[in-house]
């Protein structure tokens, strides 16, 4: 826990700046602060917002007010980013934020697949924030969320199941990549049409958590050997599904077993859309060195999503996820200051 107030002042600073970028590309710093906080390197958050910050933009203008009446018209666009994220600030200034989240976590979460997955581990952060402590830069943060999520939401195709596995490091094994694996994420996802069958209806809420944590797992592991299909992107594959199991201590336990059921259509559709055509053998990179030690690595590499995947990793926290990290800070490109 970040104890130092540095990362209530990051989140002040960064919410004049809006949740994207050049009209498609996700704001990240307000989730790689909140990693390199969680994780011991406050001292770090301002340096490498200093940075980032070249790949901040002014936050948007309003177009329209957003309020209990009109929401289910405005949900899905991302011109009314400000709108939303004035609606949500307003809702949390009058209500618990607990109660705001469990009103509208299911209503958003099955749109979780807008914006490349990055509103609902943008939301992941903010609640893990929130749970270590409360105050109003983290309030904000919340708001600033579910706004960009409300904006971007965008649901998946209904993709006809295929036969899977009993694990789910069996079922992404057994995902079917897409025809055709070009373009952008929204052209990919559109082209995801059979998705395996894994962890149907769990019996508890309980079973449900415990299955979440088992795909966050076998995400993990799995970059250690497929992350070179799409170094980025299959980063998310772990780090959606780990946002959704940060959120679950703050819900309703009869919510945990649809956020597993959004949680796993996120990660076996970002396999299906960038896994590569073969496999590399695994290797230990981690041997000998702690957690800690991997984090930091990762932390001065700087790319915002390395970063974030680290921090999905050291959840898991054995040592093929720390390996997986180190893969990840080797085939992936550096935060530049140029």
């Amino acid at each position: 826990m970040d104890t130092t107030g540095i990362y209530d002042e990051a989140l002040q600073r960064l919410h004049g700046y809006g949740p994207e970028r050049l009209g498609r590309l996700t704001n990240h710093a307000p989730m790689a602060v909140e990693a390199l906080a969680a994780r011991g390197r406050a001292a770090a958050v301002h340096r490498w917002l200093d940075v980032y910050a070249a790949k901040l933009e002014e936050f948007p203008g309003a177009h329209a007010r957003v309020t209990d009446e009109n929401w289910a018209g405005a949900l899905g666009d991302p011109r009314r980013a400000a709108d939303w994220i004035a609606f949500f600030e307003r809702l949390l200034a009058e209500h618990p934020w607990r109660d705001v989240l469990a009103r509208w976590w299911p209503r958003l979460l099955p749109g979780m697949y807008g914006g490349s997955t990055h509103p609902v581990i943008r939301v992941g952060h903010a609640v893990r924030g929130l749970l270590s402590q409360e105050s109003a830069p983290r309030l904000a943060e919340l708001a600033h969320g579910l706004g960009y999520w409300a904006a971007r939401h965008h649901a998946a195709p209904d993709a006809a199941p295929v036969p899977g596995a009993a694990s789910a490091a069996g079922a992404l094994d057994a995902v079917p990549a897409v025809a055709v694996r070009e373009g952008g994420f929204p052209q990919r996802l559109a082209r995801v049409s059979r998705l395996p069958v894994w962890a149907p209806a769990p019996a508890t809420p309980q079973e449900a958590r415990a299955r979440l944590q088992e795909l966050v797992r076998a995400a993990v592991h799995r970059y250690a050997t497929h992350g070179h299909g799409e170094e980025t992107m299959l980063v998310h594959a772990s780090t959606a599904p780990n946002a959704v199991l940060r959120v679950l201590p703050a819900l309703p336990s009869a919510l945990w077993t649809p956020s597993l059921r959004a949680a796993w259509t996120a990660s076996a559709a970002v396999t299906a859309m960038y896994a590569p055509d073969e496999a590399v053998s695994y290797r230990d990179r981690a041997r000998g060195l702690a957690p800690e030690e991997v984090f930091e690595r990762a932390a001065a590499h700087g790319d915002e999503h390395v970063v974030k995947f680290a921090d999905t990793a050291l959840d898991v926290g054995d040592g093929h996820a720390l390996s997986a990290t180190l893969y990840a800070v080797e085939i992936s490109t550096p935060l530049s200051r140029t």
